[in-house]
């Protein structure tokens, strides 16, 4: 191989390798939450972290005992919540409001994190913000 084609190909290697890198950041859905132990929250909405590629939300859920705890929400990819008609705004509008969600806890023993699958805001709409679960 000529002297030449060395460094060529090293950068062509390099340039693979970093093409390669966004897709492994992102994870399937079975990767990290349990679609077996999904349960329903009913909660104050405090924030919203609107990052890609998802975007969290929080609730403040009062336990059995009446101790509140805080919840963090991951939903769909920030363009398929805008393409099923739950941007940004419909969050914002709800910071205060009570809201009622369908989440499967985290597989990776994350405590208070769980997926959301559905969600009512206090528009009483029910909405599709993640994966569907059972």
């Amino acid at each position: 191989m000529p002297r030449i084609m060395l460094p060529l190909a090293g950068a062509a290697a390099v340039c693979t390798l970093l093409l390669a890198l966004p897709a492994q950041a992102h994870h399937a859905f079975a990767a990290e939450f349990d679609a077996d132990n999904c349960r329903d929250f009913t909660g104050v909405l405090t924030r919203l972290d609107w990052q890609n590629p998802h975007a969290y939300f929080y609730l403040d859920v009062e336990d059995e005992r009446g101790n509140v705890e805080e919840w963090s929400f991951q939903t769909y990819a920030l363009i398929t919540l805008k393409r099923s008609g739950t941007p940004r705004q419909a969050f914002m509008e709800n910071i205060g409001e009570e809201i009622w969600v369908r989440g499967c806890l985290a597989r990776t023993g994350r405590e208070r994190y769980a997926a959301a699958g559905t969600m009512r805001l206090a528009d009483g709409i029910l909405r599709q913000v993640g994966q569907i679960q059972n």
